[in-house]
């Protein structure tokens, strides 16, 4: 096994183009080329973390949260994400982040605490747009079939639940080939009128490039006639939150001992509970509290997240019961979930869950 190997298969799940701007998903530390033989799961990587990965062979350690977030100058011990760097690059660690965007895509974080909840139809609460672009090429009537089945295997054409859509329009094109043209059809010289289908397909932006070679690899023509659009529709399937129902309403005060006990929590910081129950339920993992009104706007009876502020309680305006659970309690489950992801496709590689608890968030109870 490559790094290469697991982080390619990682990225396919949740690509890098889908992390937040301010985000450093991604290999951290190490060459995508080294072998590896065994990994180390954590939400977070420290110092303890990287003894750990040194004391059970580990060679890679794959944490939710990056160590590098921002811009470092210097490496000289003086915090613990330089010390932490340091000791991974000196025993051959690589560290490996996959951060906001395994966030923001349908059975990620937010989807692995809806499925500890038991919800049911649940969905991205807050889809993202501008990550779909469509590509329309003309091609000579004889080659359709080749050209958009070489489309289809790059990629382009799935939305949603279904793949190899397509629209296709019959038409035709003309040209005229100048001197030094190498024409697939016709002759130098000579005007040619040629039956063509315009084919039409939706592909996710950052697929672009391997569409187009595919497209042009495929395409008879040596001048190819196609043009990219960049598209405002949301992708359903991407985005932040998730939103579902429980199969049987409760009460607000029965809800939360509910929630506390299938999250394992020590304590919940809530708004005022009302005397409607709850149903629909509203989540994010980590710092959600962007998407309070979309939790609002989605019918949502209670917003569960985290890192909510003193006066940002005030926001629920009695509409919806915020319910904050700390920021680590939210996202504990990313760990068994990404070893659920690389065990289902790596069966004889060894994964291992850290057994360091990383919260550096204390309760006196």
């Amino acid at each position: 096994m490559k790094i290469k190997d697991i982080t390619s298969y990682l990225e396919s799940i949740a690509p890098l183009a889908y992390q937040e701007s301010y985000d450093n998903s991604g290999l951290i530390v190490g060459n995508q080329n080294d072998e590896v033989t065994k990994a180390l799961i954590s939400l977070d990587c420290t110092e303890e973390v990287v003894d750990e990965a040194i004391s059970k062979g580990c060679d890679i350690i794959i944490s939710h949260h990056p160590i590098v977030f921002k811009g470092i100058k210097k490496f000289n011990n003086k915090n613990y994400v330089e010390r932490t760097v340091i000791k991974a690059i000196k025993n051959n660690i690589a560290l490996y982040a996959i951060h906001t965007n395994l966030d923001n895509v349908m059975g990620g974080v937010s989807s692995k605490i809806a499925e500890k909840l038991e919800l049911v139809n649940h969905a991205v609460l807050s889809p993202k747009s501008g990550l779909l672009k469509k590509l329309v090429v003309y091609v000579p009537r004889a080659n359709v079939e080749e050209v958009r089945q070489a489309l289809f295997d790059a990629g382009a054409g799935s939305i949603g639940d279904y793949d190899q859509c397509s629209y296709n329009t019959a038409g035709y094109g003309t040209f005229r080939p100048l001197e030094g043209a190498n024409p697939t059809i016709g002759e130098v010289g000579a005007q040619e009128r040629v039956e063509e289908t315009k084919i039409e397909v939706i592909f996710p932006q950052q697929l672009e490039r391997q569409v187009l070679v595919s497209m042009l690899a495929a395409h008879p023509y040596e001048e190819v006639a196609y043009h990219t659009i960049a598209l405002d529709n949301n992708l359903q399937y991407v985005g932040s939150g998730a939103i579902g129902n429980l199969e049987i309403a409760m009460e607000a005060q029965d809800f939360l001992a509910y929630l506390k006990e299938k999250l394992n929590l020590n304590v919940i910081r809530h708004t005022k509970l009302s005397d409607k129950k709850i149903q629909r339920v509203a989540v994010c993992g980590g710092a959600g509290g962007f998407l309070l009104n979309e939790a609002k706007r989605s019918g949502a009876d209670i917003f569960i997240t985290a890192d909510y502020k003193y006066h940002e309680f005030f926001d629920a305006e009695n509409d919806i019961v915020i319910a904050d659970i700390g920021h680590y309690e939210s996202e504990q489950f990313t760990q068994e979930l990404l070893l659920e992801i690389i065990q289902k496709k790596f069966v004889n590689f060894a994964v291992l869950l850290t057994g360091i608890d990383t919260n550096p968030i204390k309760y006196f109870i």
